[in-house]
């Protein structure tokens, strides 16, 4: 799952002076060898259409282990980072277990927040992940989380209204513009609602004009060329044109409730949003066959939407190390993996899963599995998440404020070389 990433970003770079709190940081003592007993407290993140069954899940876990007591504690995504920070910082009132957004897990370890989890019981069967996954769990060569959901962003759109409308599905943002006034003109919906409140959201534009954020390689600064300058001034003319509407805050309730309601024909979103997708009167019921899901449009020079997903991790100073790490097992594992597929087409992380015949069969896996597996991957950097602010105040800043797409990027590139110091 992944929203509301500028709510987040907007303290993430505060803390990385922070020193680290907890045992566990060099591994010597990883808890293998204690028993499975004792409380442990769990921190989920997950969305108002997921959460009721990982609370079901989690839960479950003490049926397995009778001596266990789970702690269930849902944790508002836009506010989990910081919280996070905040109780590991004071080491005082962390959970054992967090759910962790994918670009969190390097700063958190940076940071020795976490338990390293290598040749402890959590990471059960390694080569069953999906690379691009475990790609992100891992930090200064030891491993820091265990995936338990994969993702990217896709175009959910309206069968009715695109239907009515008489255009076929856009594959690129060029097309979407071109067919708007038909869809405006015939159904009387807009085309498009644009996250301008979420700089995640701006990726696929990005990437869709050829570009990326930074290289890490080279260490070098990127987002302020010409592909970043071309991926604002696609949004802008998207919202000037009318093909699209946006919102300075609140994108994600704003945005599925004017796609639940057919006030708008299409929305870019991710997989963590089809329950809530199917709560709207368009597609439930006798209309649950009316929601479409396709790939995110493409710019100018490519088609390519980011990597996201989420990883259980450990915190470094629990108390319970034996027990919170089977419990990162346990909710990672092929069977509950199964389940979220089934209950919430989320996408899952084990490879051994995707050969499930229920799971293989879900019209969403259909299409995001092969999305996840060409999905770009982002820097897995300790100030990976401290970039989003910047990007968030520049597509404010266009869309709202006035600006030129062009000192947009200019004003974000420069915001980056102060967070990469060794950076170009």
């Amino acid at each position: 799952m992944r929203r509301g990433i500028g709510a987040t970003a907007l303290v993430a770079g505060l803390a990385l002076a922070a020193t680290a709190c907890g045992g566990g940081s060099d591994g010597a003592d990883n808890g293998a060898n204690g028993k499975i007993e004792g409380t442990v407290t769990y921190w989920d993140t997950s969305n108002d259409g997921e959460k009721g069954t990982y609370k079901k899940i989690a839960e479950d876990f003490e049926k397995k282990h009778p001596k266990v007591n789970v702690k269930y504690v849902h944790v508002n995504f836009g506010d989990a980072n910081q919280k996070f920070k905040n109780a590991a910082g004071g080491n005082s009132g962390a959970p054992d277990v967090m759910r962790t957004e994918v670009a969190w897990v390097a700063d958190f370890a940076n940071l020795g927040y976490l338990a390293p989890l290598d040749g402890t019981p959590a990471l059960d069967k390694e080569s069953d992940y999906l690379e691009t996954a475990a790609g992100s769990t891992r930090f200064k060569g030891k491993t820091y989380a265990v995936p338990q959901v994969t993702d990217t962003l896709g175009l959910f759109y309206n069968k009715r209204l695109l239907k009515k409308a008489g255009v076929k599905v856009p594959t690129s943002f060029a097309d979407l513009k071109k067919n708007a006034k038909k869809i405006k003109d015939k159904t009387g919906a807009t085309a498009l609602y644009l996250r301008g409140d979420d700089p995640y959201w701006f990726l696929p534009y990005l990437y869709g004009e050829g570009g990326d954020l930074i290289d890490a390689k080279r260490k070098k600064v990127t987002v302020d060329q010409k592909p970043g300058v071309r991926a604002l001034a696609t949004m802008k003319d998207l919202v000037d044109s009318k093909a699209a509407v946006t919102d300075s805050s609140d994108g994600q309730e704003n945005g599925i409730k004017a796609f639940q309601e057919g006030k708008v024909a299409m929305i870019v979103d991710g997989p963590w949003d089809i329950a809530l997708a199917r709560e709207g009167k368009e597609f439930k019921g006798a209309n649950k066959d009316n929601l479409g899901v396709a790939p995110v449009p493409a710019g100018s020079k490519a088609q390519g939407s980011p990597q996201g997903g989420w990883n259980l991790s450990v915190y470094a100073g629990t108390k319970n190390m034996r027990a919170a790490q089977e419990f990162a097992k346990y909710m990672t594992s092929a069977q509950v993996q199964a389940r979220t597929t089934e209950e919430l087409s989320l996408l899952p992380t084990r490879k051994s899963v995707y050969e499930r015949p229920a799971v293989r069969g879900n019209e969403m896996v259909k299409f995001f599995r092969p999305a996840v597996s060409k999905a770009v991957q982002r820097p897995w950097i300790a100030e990976g998440n401290s970039l989003f602010e910047p990007i968030r105040v520049g597509v404010d800043g266009v869309l709202a404020g006035g600006k030129s797409p062009k000192e947009a990027a200019a004003k974000t590139g420069a915001e980056f070389r102060k967070l990469l110091k060794d950076y170009k």
